[in-house]
């Protein structure tokens, strides 16, 4: 049974010292980078410490796709370097058997001053490929990275997308038994993340590893029969998707945002007790068609009577990107008081927003003052096409002409005035 194990983790952890300077070594050049710095500034006591990732076990087997979720500062990433050997574990071990390809943070495995083809045997020998192997195969990966004009320019002057092609040309042609990606698939034009994801699928097919880290819940879903769920740095969930999904928005659930004044004295006045979201006919859930009304039901408790309150609800991308805000002093509900215990529900328009995962805010303004603010809950929406690396946040259709110059009197008479 342990020679179907292609990836085992036991105990995994690692602790970052934080110095004055606020540093932290990830890797053997940033390591090297520090011991230069030793030679002419003196050493400074580390501040204190955290663990990026503590006592993480598990067991991965050849051909599973296993997703790795979690809020943001879970460890997700950190986990992915320890496994890829980017960075050494403080505890534990980790076992990986097989060829292993990782597509991690833009530009891990880059020097930043070298050219996209001294990258491209720079980091094929961190892959674990022969240089014999990378010339053999360079003209295809170049071929497959759509760049070859850029080819031998240096790397700090390309695009994060073009990071990402060359990249992944590389990893694709190494023919990896695991596949760890991290978000990367976030970056670039449709055309090309959808080779990539063809090149995933060829992977699975053919029988091997990959491991998926995404805030893209309805990606991890479709990709991910199984995820493992971090919650700071901790494994506290590994089993089937749909459970580790439910975890997700049940942590994403009224969370204080990250915005409200924490130097306020007390608690706010109204709290935000319970969200729901449901569709038109009142039934829960979290994912929504391109196009479809949402229902958002807000129970509230003050602790005194809010005076002239203005209730907001928004919607933040994943990415924290700002797509629209409902509110009720914009849209024209005049409430003179808010007390007590209650319920205040909204139905949005159809929602046009394009497929990603979403969240809800909740904020309470009392005479123009922001007294109260939540992140309220996580929702997805899907379309086939609609996605968001290729239509921004909204698709809406326009008014489309074939010939534009046949343009009839009327019209021309309007273009004039």
């Amino acid at each position: 049974m342990a020679g179907n194990i292609a990836i085992k983790a036991e105990g995994l952890g690692k602790r970052y010292k934080l110095g004055a300077n606020g540093s932290q070594h990830n890797s053997l050049r940033d390591a090297l980078e520090a011991a230069v710095r030793g030679l002419t500034l003196r050493k400074q006591k580390p501040k204190g410490e955290f663990w990026a990732l503590r006592n993480a076990s598990f067991e991965i087997k050849r051909g599973e796709n296993v997703g790795i979720i979690g809020l943001n500062g879970a460890g997700k990433s950190t986990l992915l370097k320890v496994l890829s050997q980017i960075v050494t574990p403080t505890e534990g071990k980790a076992q990986v058997t097989g060829r292993l390809g990782a597509l991690l943070e833009v530009g891990t495995g880059f020097h930043r001053e070298l050219t996209g083809r001294e990258n491209v045997f720079l980091y094929g020998s961190i892959l674990g490929m022969s240089r014999a192997e990378v010339t053999a195969k360079f003209d295809k990966i170049v071929e497959f990275s759509e760049i070859a004009k850029f080819i031998d320019t240096p790397v700090k002057h390309y695009s994060s997308g073009m990071y990402v092609r060359l990249a992944f040309a590389v990893a694709a042609h190494l023919d990896p038994d695991i596949l760890l990606l991290d978000e990367v698939l976030a970056v670039g034009d449709l055309s090309f993340q959808k080779k990539c994801i063809d090149f995933a699928r060829s992977l699975e097919k053919r029988g091997s590893t990959i491991l998926f880290v995404s805030h893209n819940m309805f990606s991890i879903k479709t990709m991910c029969p199984r995820v493992i769920y971090l919650r700071k740095g901790e494994v506290v969930y590994d089993g089937p998707t749909d459970q580790g999904l439910r975890i997700y928005e049940s942590d994403s659930r009224l969370a204080v945002s990250h915005w409200i004044d924490k130097n306020a004295q007390g608690a706010p006045p109204i709290a935000i007790t319970d969200i729901s979201l449901t569709g038109e006919n009142g039934v829960e859930k979290t994912v929504f068609d391109f196009g479809e009304r949402m229902r958002v039901r807000i129970h509230y408790e003050t602790s005194r009577p809010i005076q002239n309150p203005d209730i907001r609800i928004g919607i933040n991308r994943s990415d924290e990107v700002h797509c629209c805000t409902f509110s009720t002093l914009s849209d024209n509900i005049n409430l003179q008081e808010v007390s007590g215990q209650g319920v205040i529900e909204m139905c949005t328009p159809p929602l046009t927003l394009v497929s990603d995962m979403y969240f809800t805010t909740i904020a309470v303004r009392e005479r123009g003052v922001q007294i109260s603010s939540q992140i309220g809950a996580a929702f997805h929406t899907t379309h086939p096409v609609y996605q968001a690396n290729a239509y921004g946040v909204f698709h809406n259709a326009g008014d489309w002409r074939i010939n534009p110059s046949e343009l009839t009197h009327v019209e021309q008479h309007q273009a004039v005035g």
